[in-house]
């Protein structure tokens, strides 16, 4: 009898566990089946470039995006960060330099990760016939450069290399392409730019002073909006997009002639434009976490813009980065 009592006591708790286990993993399902749906209705507001990362998502096999998307094109960094200062975008990628301002007017923004890339493809041109063969002959010249980008840091670093301030040029700030128009016709000296109309210029017979290899960090940075970090599902959609943007640059990499003609036929000019910056490219693109040297270097360039009293007082850096995408890149 006591054995019989044993047993059926045995059983009656071996049903209770089941029971209470039952339970345990339904409300676990549960749980995951709310968090996926979350997911599902969020929309990730993203900032990008005509010809961005995003319109390779189909070839880099990458385009089942669990989670809605709103993605708008911008002509610079500095316009995404203003857009994402206004609490309109989420997500975006730029240079080091635009951050920079923001954390002067503490934007709520932060830097999440560090999109390693090309230098080379950021120069001084000067026209075919011009008998500048140094940015030491820049004083009195009229210097074409983009406000509070790469360009400006780079013109303040050449001036500062061959003992010149912004006052002994002819300063000519103009957007990419009003800075083309003005090169073309013969208003600028030489003009400090970067991307695509590069290859425009030199198709033209411009010509390649320098590069900006050695004087830039090849860092570029995606940025976050505070909101969209503090908010669970839009966290983990930015991770996830995170990843995918990872795979695209990856399949650029490796698919480097796919990548032009895409490129080409999206900008309307010749796909060897792009194989052009390939070949001449100081590294291949990478996204990695953020880690102290990016810190450091972009410190550098807030100082030195600084030094230059274009921002309104000295800027610790260090509070706008965030390390906690870190996970989603290792």
């Amino acid at each position: 009898m006591d054995s019989m009592i044993s047993k059926g006591g045995a059983r009656r708790q071996f049903l209770k566990k089941g029971a209470a286990m039952a339970v345990l993993v339904d409300g676990w399902s549960n749980a995951t089946r709310a968090a996926a749906a979350q997911l599902r209705d969020t929309t990730l507001r993203i900032g990008t470039y005509k010809g961005g990362d995003s319109y390779y998502f189909t070839e880099a096999g990458v385009a089942d995006i669990p989670y809605k998307t709103a993605v708008a094109e911008f002509s610079g960094g500095n316009l995404i960060v203003e857009a994402m200062s206004s609490g309109t975008l989420d997500f975006g990628g730029m240079s080091e330099i635009p951050p920079i301002f923001a954390a002067a007017s503490a934007a709520p923004l932060k830097v999440i990760a560090v999109l390693r890339g090309d230098v080379n493809n950021q120069v001084v041109l000067v026209p075919k016939n011009s008998t500048i063969s140094d940015p030491s002959q820049f004083k009195g010249k009229r210097i074409g450069y983009v406000r509070s980008t790469t360009s400006h840091y780079f013109l303040l670093q050449l001036l500062k290399e061959n003992g010149l301030t912004i006052k002994d040029i002819q300063p000519v700030a103009l957007p990419p392409p009003d800075g083309l128009a003005a090169f073309k016709s013969g208003q600028l000296d030489a003009w400090i730019i970067y991307g695509l109309v590069v290859e425009f210029a030199k198709s033209q017979g411009a010509r390649v002073l320098r590069t900006a290899k050695g004087y830039l960090s090849g860092n570029y940075v995606i940025s976050a909006s505070t909101q969209a970090i503090a908010d669970p599902a839009k966290f983990q959609a930015v991770g996830d997009y995170l990843q995918r943007v990872s795979k695209v640059y990856d399949w650029i990499n490796n698919n480097p002639e796919k990548w032009a003609a895409k490129s080409g036929q999206i900008a309307g000019v010749p796909a060897q434009f792009f194989l052009n910056q390939v070949k001449n490219r100081s590294e291949p693109f990478k996204l990695i976490a953020v880690d102290d040297a990016a810190i450091k270097s972009q410190q550098k360039v807030a100082d030195v813009f600084a030094d230059a009293g274009l921002l309104g007082r000295r800027v610790d850096v260090r509070p706008i980065w965030d390390h906690s995408f870190a996970k989603y890149l290792t």
